[in-house]
C-alpha cells in the first residue's frame, strides 16, 4: 500500500515539473476556460428567465439593487433607480415632444456626462436604435455620420451645441430633427428636454415594438476607414451582452468602483466599461475627461478599486511628478489595451501591486483577448482552452498587399509560431458581424470567404498579430488605411482626401508612423506642391483646425518632389522617415515654424 501511495506521489510530482516546463500556464488557460464557462452559464440562465439584451441586464440591477450607487459623476451620485426613472423620463419626453417610436435611429453627440447613459437607456426604452457620434468630429464628417446611419434625429449636450452651428441649418433643413439636453436654447430650430423632464412620468413607456432579436442591431458605433469617412458600424445585441462580461472576466467584482475617464462613444467604455458594471452591479466613477495630474486624486477621493485605460493614459501616469496620493490609492486592477511593455514595467514599479488586464477587441466583432498572466507584453492567449471558446487564425499574408495567400486549391494557409500572421475569425452566433450601415462593399470586404473549406466566411480583423511559442499573442500593426494614434483611429484616406482639397497641393500621401516612446503610429504627410506654389504654413494650419480633429493631424509634414517611393513604403519605421528630403513638425505653433524654417 506504501509502496502504491509513493508511486503515486513521484508520478504526480513529475507530472507537475513536467506541467512547469512545458506548460508553465497550464492552470492560468483552464481557470480562465472555466470563468469564461461560468459567465457563459450565467448569461444563459438570465435569457432563460427572459432578460435578454443589454438594456433587460440594467433594468433587471435595478429591481435586484436599486439604492446601489451605480454612476458618480462630479459632485453627482446616482443610484441605479434613480439612473432607470431618469432614463424613463427622458424616453417619456422624446416620445411625446419628438414622435419618436421602435426602430428609429438617433444620433447622440454628448460629452461624458451622466445624461449621456440616461439619454442612451432612455432612447433604448422606446426601441430607437442610438448612434455614438465622436465629439471632435468637424462638419463634414458630422453631416456624413448623420446620413451613413440615417439618424432621424440628433440628441446634443448642451455644450457641444456651439460644435454644429454652421451645419445646424442645413440639417433642419434636411429634415432631421435636433434636440439639446439643456432646459433652454439660443436656436429657434432647436429643442431642449431638460425643462421637459419634470412633466414626463418616471415610469417605462409603453412600445409596441417585438422583443429584440439577438441578433438584431443595437447600436452604432463609427470607426475609421477606407472609404475616407466614418463608417457605422452596426453592433447586435449578443455582442452588447458578451461585452459585459469583460470585468468580470478580468478579475472585477461587484465592490469595485471603477474609474472611467474614456469617451463613452466608444466601445471599451460604453459596453466594456459601463456594461460591464451594470453586469456585476458595480458602481462606475464617470470623468468628463482624462487628466494625468487628478487622476491619483480622484482615485483616493472616490475610493476606486479598478480603471480602464488605454496605453497613452499609463504613459502620461508615470510621465507625472511624484505625488502622495500614487501611493495612497486602494487600486488593485486596471483593464484595457494598448500598453507598451516598457510603461507596463514602469507603471508596476512606481505605482504599487496593480494588476494589469491588458486585452484586445474589436469594434465590429466579438473576436478578442485577455491576458489573464503576470507576463509583460503580450495582449492575451492563443492556448487549446481559448480556442474551445472562439475560434480563430493567423493567416500568410502577402508582405505588400497584405491579401490572405492562397494554395493552388483556394484556400488560406496559417502561419507558423513565431511568425507575423493576419487574425481571422469565424463568423457565428458569437461572433457576429452585421456590417456598415450604407456600404455594403465595404462590409463585403471585411469578409474572406473558402478560407479553409469551400463555403466558410471568417472576420478579417486587419491586424497582424504574433504567436510565440510559448501560445502568447502579441500585437504586431494594422494593415490597410487605418493607424492609431491618441487612442483614436485615424483614416489616412480621409487625412487625404482633405488636404487635396488645397489648391497648392499636386499630390498628397499620409501614412502613420512609429515614434519612439509613443504608442500607435504618428500621422506624416509627404506633399508635392504645384508648380508656383509655396508651402503657406499659416493656410495650411487653418485648414486643419476647421476640417479634421486634433488626434487626425499629421504631426509630421515632408515636402517631395514625387511620391512613388513614399507609397510603397508607408508602413517603414520612424529611423527611415526621416532620410531626405527635409521633415517639418506640425504642432500648435507650426505657423511660426513653418514662418521661420520654410
Amino acid at each position: 500500500m506504501s509502496w502504491a501511495i509513493s508511486t503515486l506521489a513521484v508520478g504526480m510530482v513529475t507530472l507537475l515539473l513536467i506541467q512547469r516546463k512545458f506548460y508553465p500556464c497550464f492552470w492560468d488557460d483552464l481557470m480562465y476556460y472555466a470563468r469564461v464557462r461560468r459567465v457563459g452559464s450565467m448569461m444563459m440562465a438570465r435569457m432563460k428567465r427572459g432578460v435578454v439584451t443589454y438594456l433587460q441586464c440594467f433594468e433587471l440591477q435595478a429591481r435586484n439593487i436599486p439604492e446601489k450607487a451605480f454612476i458618480v459623476f462630479e459632485e453627482q451620485t446616482l443610484t441605479y433607480r434613480a439612473v432607470d426613472a431618469r432614463s424613463n423620463r427622458f424616453a417619456n419626453a422624446l416620445k411625446s415632444h419628438c414622435g419618436l417610436k421602435h426602430g428609429d435611429i438617433v444620433a447622440l453627440l454628448m460629452n461624458n456626462e451622466a445624461d449621456f447613459i440616461c439619454v442612451w437607456f432612455g432612447l433604448c426604452k422606446l426601441g430607437c436604435e442610438v448612434a455614438f457620434l465622436n465629439f471632435n468630429i468637424k462638419s463634414q464628417s458630422l453631416r456624413h455620420c448623420l446620413h451613413s446611419c440615417g439618424a432621424k434625429a440628433l440628441v446634443i449636450g448642451s455644450d457641444l451645441i456651439r460644435c454644429v452651428d454652421e451645419v445646424l441649418l442645413a440639417l433642419t433643413d434636411a429634415g432631421l430633427e435636433v434636440w439639446v439636453a439643456a432646459e433652454s436654447s439660443s436656436h429657434q430650430s432647436v429643442g431642449t428636454l431638460l425643462d421637459k423632464l419634470e412633466s414626463a412620468s418616471p415610469d417605462k413607456p409603453e412600445t409596441d415594438g417585438p422583443q429584440p432579436n439577438l441578433m438584431n442591431n443595437f447600436l452604432f458605433i463609427f470607426t475609421s476607414g477606407t472609404t475616407g469617412l466614418p463608417k457605422a458600424a452596426r453592433i447586435s445585441h449578443i455582442k452588447a451582452v458578451m461585452c459585459m462580461a469583460f470585468l468580470r472576466l478580468c478579475g472585477a467584482r461587484a465592490c469595485d468602483r471603477v474609474y472611467l475617464t474614456l469617451p463613452l462613444y466608444h466601445m471599451s467604455a460604453s459596453l466594456l466599461c459601463i456594461g460591464g458594471c451594470i453586469e456585476l452591479g458595480a458602481t462606475c466613477v464617470l470623468k468628463r475627461k482624462f487628466s494625468a495630474s487628478q487622476f491619483w486624486k480622484d482615485c483616493v477621493k472616490y475610493d476606486i478599486t479598478m480603471f480602464q485605460y488605454i496605453g497613452e493614459l499609463c504613459r502620461y501616469l508615470v510621465n507625472q511628478p511624484k505625488t502622495a496620493e500614487e501611493v495612497a490609492h486602494k487600486v488593485r486592477l486596471a483593464a484595457g489595451s494598448g500598453l507598451r511593455a516598457d510603461v507596463w514595467k514602469e507603471f508596476l514599479r512606481r505605482f504599487g501591486k496593480i494588476q494589469i488586464r491588458e486585452a484586445y477587441g474589436l469594434t465590429e466583432a466579438s473576436i478578442g483577448f485577455v491576458n489573464y498572466t503576470d507576463e509583460i507584453g503580450p495582449i492575451g492567449r492563443a492556448s487549446y482552452f481559448n480556442k474551445l471558446n472562439l475560434p480563430f487564425e493567423f493567416l500568410k499574408c502577402d508582405p505588400h498587399t497584405y491579401e490572405p495567400i492562397r494554395t493552388d486549391t483556394g484556400h488560406c494557409i496559417k502561419v507558423s509560431k513565431g511568425q507575423a500572421g493576419l487574425l481571422v475569425a469565424p463568423v457565428m452566433f458569437t461572433n457576429p458581424f452585421l456590417g456598415y450601415a450604407g456600404d455594403k462593399a465595404m462590409s463585403e470586404r471585411k469578409l474572406l470567404r473558402d478560407v479553409f473549406k469551400c463555403g466558410d466566411v471568417y472576420f478579417n480583423t486587419g491586424d497582424l498579430m504574433l504567436q510565440d511559442h510559448r501560445n502568447f499573442v502579441y500585437f504586431k500593426d494594422r494593415i490597410g488605411d487605418t493607424f492609431r494614434w491618441k487612442g483614436e483611429n485615424v483614416s489616412t484616406t480621409e487625412v487625404s482626401e482633405v488636404l487635396g482639397c488645397l489648391d497648392l497641393l499636386l499630390d498628397v500621401s499620409v501614412y502613420g508612423v512609429t515614434v519612439p516612446g509613443y504608442e500607435g503610429r504618428a500621422g506624416m504627410t509627404a506633399v508635392v506642391l504645384k508648380d508656383g506654389h509655396g508651402l503657406d504654413g499659416e493656410r495650411l494650419y487653418s485648414h486643419l483646425l476647421h476640417t479634421l480633429p486634433p488626434y487626425a493631424w499629421p504631426c509630421f509634414l515632408r515636402v517631395q518632389v514625387r511620391l512613388l517611393l513614399i507609397r510603397q513604403a508607408r508602413h517603414t519605421g520612424f529611423s527611415k522617415s526621416f532620410e531626405n528630403p527635409p521633415v517639418y513638425i506640425i504642432s500648435t505653433r507650426f505657423v511660426n515654424f513653418v514662418a521661420k524654417n520654410c
